[in-house]
């Protein structure tokens, strides 16, 4: 069974994978599997283009997770798709280091559900799990992966509204 592990830059992807593979899960690297996918790069908005359909159409599908900000596109069984409110994720990305151009890009994102409406055109609502790591801890964020992966969790989506950080972004 595979299973991505999604979300905007920031909400805690890595972090949460660290935990899980410490428990024994393998869990896969997005940026392990997309090199041949690299199309060019974005110096504005300091990233890699990469040429996700083809990535999607040819996505040898791994046991165990994926791990990565365009997981939630590929087919998958089940997906988790990492949420945390705009304020919160801004202060994250630009203790990073992140410029504010980023910062702002992926605030917005965030605001507007962008990774979750793209994970609905992808994915059955039955088989997303969305969480909040705003101000829960990795390790309890973990456990309801652990849970949803058994089967002992439900599936949630639509559990967050960040709609009211847009008037700030402006």
């Amino acid at each position: 069974m595979m299973w991505t592990l999604s979300g905007t830059p920031g909400t805690g992807k890595s972090t949460i994978a660290q935990i899980l593979r410490a428990q024994g899960f393998t869990i896969t690297s997005q940026a392990e599997t997309t090199a041949d996918y690299i199309t060019g790069s974005d110096p504005d908005r300091d990233t890699l283009e990469v040429d996700e359909e083809a990535w999607c159409r040819e996505f040898v599908p791994v046991d165990g997770g994926i791990e990565g900000h365009l997981t939630h596109l590929l087919p998958a069984n089940k997906v988790i798709l990492l949420r945390c409110r705009p304020d919160i994720l801004a202060k994250r990305l630009r203790d990073r280091g992140y410029a504010e151009e980023k910062v702002l890009e992926n605030v917005e994102a965030e605001a507007l559900d962008v990774i979750l409406v793209e994970t609905l055109e992808v994915h059955n609502p039955e088989e997303i799990l969305e969480l909040d790591t705003t101000s829960s801890p990795p390790e309890e964020c973990a456990k309801a992966i652990t849970d949803f992966i058994a089967g002992k969790r439900q599936p949630a989506h639509g559990i967050t509204d960040w709609s009211v950080f847009l008037g700030e972004l402006v």
